[in-house]
């Protein structure tokens, strides 16, 4: 059985028998091996836009995909102040959770509690954590803004 072709290179036609049949790949070598295109390859970065979403195909910036996928947080409207040393070598951070916010509106809110407790602190995971014992300041200040808060954990 001979897998050359008339007229194409011998590498073609080792190309075309391996396409075309169930035989393994091992059977002919290849100076370069085939590689299957994946149905969600492409653009990864782009100069224009920076990262670029895998699924939606545009920058990470204008993504659609986490608008369409992104839900309200679930809470029962009560914010919840507690201070907590765990895992942080001692250092007390206040935390905030059970704010039913979505993510702009809780970063601006963290932005704002950080900067009424002059410390710093971050949001992750829709919880509010600000750096240093500061539960009382933090449940002044989210009255002040219209939530409803109270002190949790001791």
């Amino acid at each position: 059985m001979s897998i050359e072709r008339a007229g194409a290179p011998p590498e073609a036609a080792a190309k075309a028998y391996l396409l075309n049949s169930s035989a393994s790949p091992t059977l002919v070598s290849l100076s370069k091996p085939i590689m299957k295109s994946s149905s969600k390859g492409g653009l990864v970065y782009s100069t224009d836009g920076g990262q670029m979403c895998p699924e939606c195909r545009q920058a990470i910036a204008a993504c659609v995909c986490k608008a369409v996928g992104a839900k309200l947080p679930v809470g029962d409207g009560v914010a919840r102040v507690t201070r907590e040393t765990k895992g942080r070598g001692g250092k007390s951070v206040t935390i905030v959770k059970g704010l039913a916010l979505d993510p702009p509106a809780l970063t601006l809110l963290g932005k704002q509690l950080r900067t009424a407790c002059g410390s710093g602190g971050t949001v992750k995971d829709g919880v509010i954590e600000v750096q240093g014992d500061h539960c009382e300041q933090v449940i002044e200040t989210l009255k002040k803004y219209g939530h409803r808060a109270k002190r949790a954990g001791g």
